[in-house]
C-alpha cells in the first residue's frame, strides 16, 4: 500500500511538471506600442492562430522601450512591438534584443530588415496633416488660404494659434517630423523652419497621436499627426481631412525579441505570424497603416504607397542625431515659450 501511495504521488508530481511545462509554452508577454484597439484584436487571433496566449503592457514607444531598458538584467517581456524602428536600434546596442531572422522576411525590400538581425519591419506608417473642414471653411478660407500641401505651407502667419504639434522630445512622431525637416532643408534652413513654424504652434503635445482628436473636435484647426490615426478618426466621422504634404517623412514599424525572455520560441512564432499576408491584411484594415508585405493592398481611402512623396530618410542618421536634435530642440524651442 505505501509503494503504491508513492509511486501514485510521483505520478501526480509529473502530470503536475507536465501541466506547469505545457503552460508555459503556451504563453507571450509582450510590451506594445500599438493602440488598444490593435492589440486586443491580435490577442484574439494570435490564440485563435496558435493556441498561444497573450499578455501584454500598452504604452508610448518611449516608455516601453524605457521599460524594456530598466528590465535588462530581469526581463519580464518577450517581445516589443510597435513603435518606429528608430527606437529599436539604440535598444538593440544596449543588447536588448536577440538576433532573429524569420523565414517570412525573405521577399521583403532590404529597408525592412534589420541588416544586424535584432529588429524587424512589419508595417510602414507616414505623416501628415489633419485639417477641421468645418473651422477651415468658415475661418481660414475667407482669409485665402486653401489645404496646405507641404510642409512650408503651415508657416504662413494665417495658421497663427489654430495649429498644433507634437514636442520631438517626448514623441516619437514629433521627431521624425523634425528629423524630416532637416533632411528636406539640411541642418541651417530646419533651424530656420523650426523657429518660423513655432510661431505658429499653440502648443507641443506629449505624443503624436494627441494632436488629432483637439482638431477632430474643432478646438483647433490644424495639426500634424500620422496619417493612419488620423483617417481612423475620418472613418468615425469627425469633420476633418487628411493631407500627406510634399517630402513627408515616415516610420517604419518594428518587433523584437528580448534577450532572455522566458519564452523566445512562442516569441519568433509571433514574428513569424506577423508577417504573414492574412496578418498585414488584417493589421491594414484595423490601423489604416500600410504592410511591408507586396501582397498587402493598400489602405483604403489612402493613397498607394508608390503614390506618397517620401523625402529622403536616412534611418541611421536619425538615430546618430536624434540626442544632440531634442536637446537643441527643448533649450532653443520649448524652454523658451
Amino acid at each position: 500500500m505505501k509503494k503504491i501511495t508513492v509511486l501514485s504521488v510521483l505520478l501526480l508530481v509529473a502530470l503536475l511538471s507536465s501541466v506547469i511545462v505545457a503552460s508555459a509554452k503556451e504563453e507571450l508577454v509582450v510590451y506594445t506600442a500599438l493602440n488598444e484597439d490593435e492589440m486586443a484584436s491580435f490577442v484574439d487571433k494570435f490564440k485563435e492562430d496558435t493556441g498561444i496566449e497573450i499578455e501584454y503592457i500598452q504604452g508610448g514607444a518611449g516608455d516601453i522601450s524605457a521599460r524594456v531598458l530598466a528590465e535588462k538584467d530581469s526581463p519580464y517581456a518577450d517581445v516589443m512591438v510597435g513603435g518606429s524602428v528608430d527606437v529599436y536600434e539604440p535598444l538593440a546596442k544596449e543588447g536588448i534584443f536577440v538576433q532573429y531572422d524569420s523565414p517570412n522576411n525573405d521577399n521583403l525590400d532590404a529597408r525592412f530588415n534589420d541588416p544586424n538581425g535584432y529588429w524587424q519591419g512589419w508595417y510602414m506608417g507616414v505623416l501628415g496633416i489633419v485639417i477641421n473642414r468645418d473651422r477651415f471653411e468658415a475661418e481660414l478660407k475667407p482669409l485665402g488660404l486653401e489645404y496646405p500641401v507641404t510642409w512650408d505651407d503651415l508657416l504662413d502667419e494665417r495658421y497663427k494659434n489654430v495649429f498644433v504639434t507634437s514636442n520631438p522630445v517626448t514623441a516619437g512622431g514629433g521627431y521624425i517630423f523634425a528629423a524630416d525637416q532637416i533632411f528636406r532643408l539640411g541642418e541651417e534652413g530646419a533651424w530656420d523652419y523650426f523657429k518660423a513654424l513655432d510661431q505658429n504652434v499653440h502648443h507641443y503635445y506629449k505624443g503624436a497621436g494627441d494632436c488629432i482628436s483637439p482638431v477632430a473636435t474643432g478646438e483647433f484647426i490644424v495639426g500634424m499627426s500620422w496619417v493612419h490615426d488620423i483617417y481612423k478618426q475620418v472613418k468615425a466621422g469627425y469633420p476633418i481631412d487628411v493631407v500627406i504634404p510634399e517630402q513627408t517623412a515616415y516610420e517604419i514599424g518594428g518587433v523584437a525579441i528580448v534577450d532572455s525572455g522566458k519564452n523566445t520560441e512562442n516569441a519568433k512564432k509571433f514574428v513569424d505570424w506577423l508577417l504573414t499576408e492574412e496578418i498585414g491584411t488584417m493589421n491594414t484594415k484595423n490601423s489604416n497603416r500600410y504592410s511591408v508585405l507586396p501582397s498587402v493592398e493598400s489602405p483604403e481611402g489612402l493613397p498607394l504607397l508608390d503614390d506618397v512623396n517620401l523625402v529622403d530618410y536616412d534611418r541611421a542618421k536619425a538615430g546618430e542625431m536624434k540626442p544632440d536634435v531634442v536637446a537643441k530642440f527643448d533649450e532653443e524651442i520649448i524652454s523658451k515659450r
